[in-house]
């Protein structure tokens, strides 16, 4: 993603859409619409219904319970651009900025661009009392609890920086709507994502959160965004907009669209959290079994490690001792941590040796 560019002396203002709540597939056509267009703008909508969200390099099947979706009639969508998959409703207010690639207010450089472009987001969770951070390369953080999902592309002519303020989250629908192994995987998810995630009604108290209503929080984006590329025009949807929204949507609101990526195999999942936060999924194939290994990575450090197979292990004890044995520990230092039970535990693994296991964490 190259962001930065040529320079320009005459440009036209960027246009505002303070569009409130709309029907959840305009919540994602209308930015996409506006880049395919070329027109610079601020996007400020939230989903009048639920809906899952894909990036656009993931295998939808590997990523998302597609069936259980479809039984719960929840729509699920592949968007132009990358990062992970999400549940978005309308207690999530997204914020969409298009700019053109050769707008001289774009930094160039991937971290540079987030820190400058997040600045308004983090103004305006200051402003309403939390104290708010920028963690690179893309994460807002309160408390060591993310608190914006963000993401950038480059779509047509235009830079595209989408992301949300989060009202409120439904943690048991996040973990319910992926694709998992197992059930216990998915308490591990869903216990990682309220540890890790946060929102404004967790960090100021629901009496609080209150008094900042969508109107409110919108009117906020507007302005704090508003100081960085200049005054805005206050716009609705006009025609050509609506012609190319609907022209997307032909194309994207379709399972030929949705499932592009699907078919690949895969040997685990790697669910994103946060910066420097993932849960993790592996299986290996060894000798003398098969190793699952369910674990989180805390910045590069192994976290609540559990391992399962058809393997044998003695003594009894010995996967509990290596589990515990890795708390804290990254990847470097596993293969010591795991030759160091071996050999004060008497753990014995008939046909696994410590660079199984170590297959087995690697990420």
């Amino acid at each position: 993603m190259g962001f930065g560019g040529h320079r320009e002396i005459q440009r036209g203002k960027v246009k505002l859409y303070n569009l409130g709540k709309v029907p959840w597939e305009e919540s994602q056509l209308i930015y996409h619409a506006l880049a395919h267009l070329g027109q610079e703008a601020l996007s400020l909508v939230s989903p009048a219904t639920p809906y899952v969200c894909v990036g656009y390099h993931q295998d939808v099947e590997q990523e998302v319970d597609v069936p259980y979706c479809r039984e719960q009639n929840i729509p699920v969508f592949r968007r132009d651009v990358g990062g992970g998959a999400v549940y978005l409703d309308g207690d999530q207010l997204f914020f969409q900025l298009i700019l053109r690639k050769d707008n001289p207010i774009i930094p160039p450089g991937k971290e540079r661009f987030y820190k400058k472009f997040l600045e308004p987001v983090i103004g305006v969770y200051r402003h309403i009392g939390i104290n708010a951070k920028y963690k690179p390369i893309n994460d807002v953080i309160a408390e060591n609890r993310k608190i914006s999902g963000t993401g950038a592309a480059e779509i047509g002519d235009c830079v595209v920086f989408v992301g949300n303020l989060i009202v409120d989250f439904n943690y048991k629908m996040m973990s319910r709507v992926l694709k998992v192994p197992d059930e216990k995987f998915r308490d591990k998810v869903y216990k990682t994502i309220r540890e890790n995630l946060s929102t404004i009604r967790r960090e100021l108290g629901e009496e609080e959160a209150k008094k900042w209503d969508e109107t409110t929080l919108n009117r906020l984006m507007a302005e704090a965004f508003a100081e960085l590329v200049g005054p805005m025009e206050p716009s609705d949807r006009d025609r050509v907009l609506v012609e190319k929204m609907d022209e997307l949507r032909a194309r994207m609101v379709n399972d030929e669209w949705l499932f592009l990526e699907s078919g690949k195999l895969s040997s685990g999942r790697d669910i994103k959290i946060r910066a420097g936060t993932k849960v993790v999924h592996r299986m290996h194939k060894a000798v003398g079994g098969l190793i699952r290994a369910d674990f989180e990575v805390h910045e590069e450090k192994f976290g609540r490690v559990h391992f399962s197979g058809d393997f044998f292990c003695f003594p009894e004890q010995g996967v509990q001792w290596l589990e515990s044995s890795l708390e804290g520990k990254t990847l470097e230092v596993a293969g010591g941590v795991i030759e160091k039970c071996y050999g004060e535990k008497g753990i014995e693994t008939p046909g696994i040796g410590v660079d199984d296991w170590l297959a087995a964490l690697a990420q």
